[in-house]
This record gives C-alpha cells, structure tokens and sequence, in this order.
C-alpha cells in the first residue's frame, strides 16, 4: 500500500468522523483496520490489526480513546477531530 493511498484512507476516516459531528462511532463500528490505518500512517507498526475497543473511561466528548491489538503490539490512541492521533505503545 502506498503512502499516498494511506494518507487518503486516513483522511476518509477523519471526514467520517466529522461528518458525524465528531462523535465517534461505538466500538462495535470501528473496525480495526482504521485504526491500524491511522497509526501507521503516523510511522508505528501493525502487522495485522486483531481487536479495536474503545476506552470509555479514557474517552471525553471530543476525544475517542481506544485499545488497539495487533499480531506485534497493543496501542491506546486517541483520536482528537481535526489533529493527529495520540498514541501510546502498551507492550
């Protein structure tokens, strides 16, 4: 996958976010793969995505906060409208 193409998958996350009017879809709705977009493209690892769920007590109104698996580690990110994600390794 291309840089370009990663950059375009990101933005088309980002635009859902805000067309939703920056509520962030419950977990069941977040498939991993986006996240796993979104965190690569922020220059972490992801061989492959396994689960995405959401943080509820680290959540806030403009700020999703979610626990992404993959098959080589685990990230919490954050997902703020309109700014990069904030990420924080787990393993």
């Amino acid at each position: 996958m291309t840089w370009h193409f990663k950059g375009l998958l990101a933005g088309a996350c980002a635009l859902a976010i805000l067309v939703s009017g920056g509520r962030v879809a419950p977990a069941q709705d977040m498939p991993p793969e986006i996240l796993a977009s979104q965190l690569r493209g922020q220059g972490y690892r992801c061989d492959a995505p396994v689960t995405a769920q959401r943080d509820a007590q680290l959540s806030k109104p403009e700020e999703a906060a979610w626990i992404l698996k993959c098959a080589n580690a685990s990230y919490r990110m954050r997902l703020i409208p309109d700014m990069a994600a904030r990420i924080e390794p787990l393993d």
